[in-house]
């Protein structure tokens, strides 16, 4: 399985960005995944998690402002950023398939994750 990340970057307060994730050679049955993020000095977070019936979880401070979403062949995987604050800057992990926040790269605990991109939100 290979989990390959892609958007991120530097933004002002209130713009918008998108992350992708591109989940390759997964067997059939599982599809869930999760978005997951760390600021410096803080505890990786769940952010966004996709479960395999197509519904959404978020945590409360993005509720209204990310969207987790995927494709028809539930591939690649999205989470939209609007509105993006201060506090959202961090570095954004995607792991397939969902499960606790480990904010690491490669296979751990049962999941597989991303590189991690950075997102900064500047004022």
């Amino acid at each position: 399985v290979q989990v390959l990340q892609s958007g991120g970057g530097s933004v002002q307060s209130g713009e918008s960005l998108r992350l992708s994730c591109i989940v390759s050679g997964r067997t059939s049955g599982e599809s869930s995944m999760g978005w997951y993020r760390q600021a410096p000095g803080h505890r990786c977070e769940v952010v966004a998690m996709l479960k395999p019936d197509g519904t959404a979880y978020y945590t409360d401070s993005v509720k209204g402002r990310f969207t987790i979403s995927q494709d028809d062949a539930k591939t690649t995987f999205y989470l939209q950023m609007d509105s993006l604050k201060l506090d959202d800057t961090a570095t954004y992990y995607c792991a397939a398939p969902a499960g606790p926040p480990r904010c690491t790269t490669g296979y751990s605990s049962g999941a597989w994750w991303g590189q991690g991109t950075q997102v900064t939100v500047s004022s």
